[in-house]
């Protein structure tokens, strides 16, 4: 099962708050919710928003609806609510849901619009949940899918043993080729992975773009989304495709704040801390499904991307710490691909290479004046070395050693 399940099982048992699970559309969000709810020896029962009767339900009896499996021998019930934040007043409802039968639910929802909420006077629901977020399939969870992920400890120990095994360069080509979702993933089949990429872009751009957005140019938007993946890697600039597009600039922002809204793409924005002369503006673009990213280096740093962003979120819901991305460049074009910190603080620098046999420039100058905890060069195809090396303080690692850990 998925790498979240000990973690929510955790949660539900000895916090009492709802789960919230929050990821792209197809990612495995309903099959890992309707597994959890197997798990429980009392009653269960999931709704979908989705779905007629169980929206209709929902609306004509909102306090009682799930009264259908009510507890027996007072064990708490395990109650799945899918898509629910497609309904207007959906944090109000789980307010109320939660502030009445928390004794005697463990409230798991799942969605693939953003479920993030902040408090907002009496319609909060802080301290009544945790969110945790659902990424594809990564080649540390394919290699161990219910190890969960390493502490920070236990990930940089491992990473400083080296190691190189034939079946995690298996799986990294299944990777890079079919993406980390589970219909393409486990087909095997690149024509499958072609025709989910036309259902999967459908579902996002089509359906959940027109309900949960006041976006009607949805063809312009299409077309906004085909001009991502040569964009991969680098700054993104939106008048570029403002004039592209022939639109306005903040109608290009509010088009991609939608898309990450849904978790179609990602953002990462400049670090901005330390040093004069960083870039500080322009974001690069990252997508969940990379397939169509026709350029080799590009979809390898938007695959090292994925893993990143799934690591700093993990460590970041799991309470280690306050772990985000982002990444480094000067105005003398220097760039490091990727830059975690802790708390706001240089973490670890991370640059991906498709093949090479030296240090980047770029990561030794940058290591030198960020001075972050760790330095590494993740190598897709390395050519002098199979284990992870140390040279003057940075971490020279095999892509399949490095990504078998997140």
């Amino acid at each position: 099962m998925r790498y979240l399940k000990t973690e929510i099982e955790r949660l539900l048992a000895e916090e009492q708050k709802m789960c919230f699970v929050a990821g792209p559309r197809q990612v495995g969000k309903t099959t890992l919710a309707q597994h959890l709810l197997g798990l429980v020896k009392g009653h269960s029962a999931y709704f979908n928003w989705d779905i007629d009767s169980d929206r209709k339900s929902i609306l004509k009896s909102p306090e009682t609806f799930w009264l259908g499996g009510a507890p027996v021998g007072g064990r708490r019930m395990r109650l799945a609510l899918d898509e629910i934040h497609k309904f207007p007043r959906w944090k109000r409802f789980l307010k109320g849901l939660y502030d009445s039968h928390k004794n005697d639910l463990e409230i798991l929802v799942t969605g693939s619009g953003r479920l993030d909420v902040y408090q907002r006077g009496g319609d909060s629901l802080f301290g009544r949940y945790q969110l945790y977020h659902l990424f594809p399939f990564t080649l540390g969870e394919m290699l161990a899918p219910e190890s969960g992920v390493p502490s920070p400890q236990e990930f940089w120990e491992r990473a400083m043993e080296g190691g190189h095994s034939r079946h995690s360069e298996t799986l990294l080509q299944d990777l890079e080729t079919l993406t980390g979702f589970p219909e393409p993933l486990f087909s095997g089949s690149e024509m499958r992975l072609r025709r989910w990429r036309r259902s999967h872009e459908t579902l996002v751009l089509r359906e959940d773009l027109r309900d949960l957005t006041r976006i009607r140019e949805l063809g312009l938007v299409e077309a906004l989304v085909t001009l991502l993946p040569e964009r991969v890697g680098s700054p993104l600039s939106i008048n570029a495709l403002r004039e592209d597009l022939n639109v306005r600039f903040e109608t290009v922002q509010n088009w991609l704040g939608a898309l990450s809204r849904l978790f179609f793409v990602f953002a990462l924005r400049p670090y901005a801390g330390r040093l004069a002369r960083t870039f500080r503006r322009e974001e690069k673009v990252y997508l969940y499904d990379f397939s169509t990213i026709p350029d080799p280096g590009p979809r390898f740093e938007n695959l090292v991307a994925l893993h990143l962003l799934k690591l700093c979120h993990a460590w970041t819901e799991y309470g280690h710490g306050d772990f985000s991305l982002s990444y480094v460049r000067d105005r003398e074009k220097r760039e490091v691909d990727f830059l975690v910190t802790e708390g706001g603080k240089p973490y670890a620098l991370f640059e991906t290479k498709v093949a090479a046999e030296d240090v980047d420039p770029s990561l030794k100058y940058f290591a030198d004046r960020l001075k972050p905890r760790y330095s590494v060069q993740v190598v897709r195809k390395p050519k002098r070395f199979t284990t992870a090396v140390l040279s003057n303080g940075i971490l020279v690692t095999p892509a399949s050693h490095m990504l078998a850990l997140m």
